[in-house]
């Protein structure tokens, strides 16, 4: 059965333009975001078609330089297929899709030996890759490098090979507004820099692979480009998007209050970090069967409650039991961070708390990264692929990028023909209301107050009047915000981050139930009839998300 919910639907371009005062540029195809799952798909493209990155910010800055805790593959002799599969779909919650859960997991070998040959330099004992158990998996399958910092190295090694390739061209610090679409096909994207000014690229086949949405919570593991841009500008464009409401809070985010807030990876618990609260009981062993190693969604759930119960702002990780050499050898970057906060991980106790760390949902995309939307490929976190359902399996996610990077570049090199991309006649958009200064908006504070709204009303915890008064504060906002034009990033992504917050929103407040990463206080049980998805996408007839469940 499905449900619409008519929202307040943006309009098409954030901007105006007109395709004949602007310069246009060509490649064969375009790959938005910079991240493990971009470069994959730029990489599989073979060097006789072009091909063009372009990244919002540096390179360095991505949620995949960020990640910590490693790829989970299986590469030990005494694991399976079946055991990673089986801890995939549990941690899941009942909404993967088994049939894709099953073509990530075969593939994962694969794409980690790829990533070896390309330079990549993972941990080892004794000659082979060293092997790390994380919350939720049967077995220790999670390669990674520098102890602590996987991500970087291995955006290290992938960017790398990227300037090697002749045909392979990137534009960092090219913020891009939207796609362009034309006869119900994405043939381009609208594209803004400093050095440039607007711009029209055009491609056969688009990438989208822009990553997350942290940004959009005050707690978060996020870095600061992580604001949904690629989940709005697909909905603008008519792609449909999927399982909104489930955004993965990681359970153990540094707090120190007035800093800036750091991921602490659940590696430190697969080595034998317990946690407790602060009057150092621990706490998980009466939480979970699996305790410290229980999934993600448990743990943060766990936490929340303890927080609440204390009335105290944080727990703690407490490594003080383990080898100390040891625990500075596996985690030299954990080991900096704390110093500089004069803590000792090997023998203070470590504050720590959730931070939003992963959107689930995002752009529905079938097993070849096929958007509904032709023309457009997505990859990554920006996705909905059905590879983690309800609640992602601890480091499956650098997976996936990979795996569908591949298999988008596979899937549109396999309909590339020798016919260019072209400019099309696509008539003048029109301006919106222009910001002005007698507009007086502070962005800043909206943001920073759109944030504060979601971690209260949208966080590890939600209910009907919480999510109700969320919907109603977002819907003010978008009433004097959207209709605006700005004429730089800070203005569109305001924009961006209200968009897909009133569709997380809708889509949490239609799943009344528990499930995974989404509990709702006011339904704590899982209900079997909700086994199903939310899908959320703009009618032609009612251009509004409306949310369907199949």
């Amino acid at each position: 059965m499905d449900t619409l919910h008519p929202v307040p639907a943006p309009r098409r371009y954030l901007v105006g333009f007109d395709p004949r005062e602007l310069p246009h540029h060509f490649t064969d195809v375009l790959v938005i975001g910079g991240g493990i799952a971009g470069f994959r798909a730029a990489l599989g493209i073979p060097e006789r078609y072009r091909v063009l990155v372009v990244t919002k910010d540096e390179l360095r800055e991505s949620n995949s330089q960020y990640a910590q805790g490693g790829i989970a593959g299986v590469l030990d002799p005494e694991d399976r297929f079946d055991n990673h599969i089986a801890d995939t779909l549990a941690a899941g919650k009942g909404l993967c899709d088994p049939a894709v859960v099953e073509l990530v997991i075969r593939e994962a070998p694969r794409r980690i030996g790829e990533l070896i040959e390309w330079g990549t330099h993972f941990d080892e004992v004794n000659g082979h890759v060293a092997l790390g158990r994380e919350g939720g998996h049967s077995h220790a399958r999670i390669v990674h490098a520098l102890g602590d910092e996987t991500g970087r190295e291995i955006m290290r090694a992938v960017i790398q090979r990227a300037r090697t390739r002749a045909n392979l061209r990137i534009w960092q610090n090219s913020f891009t507004i939207d796609l362009l679409t034309h006869e119900g096909q994405c043939r381009g994207v609208l594209v803004w820099d400093r050095r440039r000014g607007f711009a029209l690229v055009w491609a056969r086949a688009v990438v989208l692979a822009t990553g997350g949405a942290g940004q959009l919570f005050r707690e978060t593991t996020n870095p600061p480009i992580a604001t949904a841009d690629g989940h709005a500008m697909a909905f603008r464009a008519g792609a449909e998007l999927r399982d909104m409401e489930f955004m993965q809070f990681h359970p153990t985010v540094l707090y120190i209050a007035g800093s800036a807030r750091h991921l602490l990876t659940e590696a430190l618990r697969g080595e034998g970090a317990y946690l407790r609260n602060c009057h150092g009981e621990r706490f998980m062993t009466g939480a979970h069967p699996l305790a410290e190693l229980a999934p993600r969604d448990d743990v943060s759930l766990a936490i929340a409650a303890q927080m609440a119960r204390t009335q105290h702002p944080s727990v703690y990780l407490d490594l003080s039991h383990l080898d100390a050499d040891r625990i500075r050898r596996r985690f030299p970057g954990i080991d900096r961070l704390c110093r500089t906060f004069d803590l000792d991980i090997t023998r203070d106790p470590i504050p720590v708390c959730p931070g939003a760390h992963y959107l689930i949902g995002g752009v529905t995309v079938d097993d070849h990264g096929r958007t509904t939307l032709p023309g457009l490929w997505a990859a990554g976190e920006v996705t909905s692929s059905g590879l983690h359902g309800a609640n992602r399996l601890a480091s499956n996610s650098l997976l996936e990028g990979l795996v569908y990077g591949a298999r988008a570049a596979e899937d549109i090199v396999a309909g590339l023909d020798d016919a260019g991309p072209r400019p099309l006649e696509v008539a003048p958009v029109s301006a919106p209301t222009r910001s002005d200064g007698q507009t007086r908006i502070d962005l800043g504070d909206l943001r920073e107050s759109l944030r504060a709204l979601l971690w209260r009303r949208l966080g590890i915890t939600r209910d009907a009047a919480g999510l109700s008064e969320a919907a109603a504060r977002v819907d003010h906002w978008g009433r004097y915000i959207l209709p605006l034009e700005f004429d730089d990033p800070t203005g569109w992504t305001m924009q961006n981050m209200l968009i897909v917050a009133r569709l997380m929103i809708v889509a949490a407040a239609d799943r009344r139930e528990s499930r995974g990463v989404h509990f709702r206080r006011d339904f704590p049980q899982p209900d079997p009839a909700l086994n199903v998805h939310i899908r959320l996408h703009a009618t032609a007839s009612a251009p509004a998300p409306t949310p369907a469940r199949t």
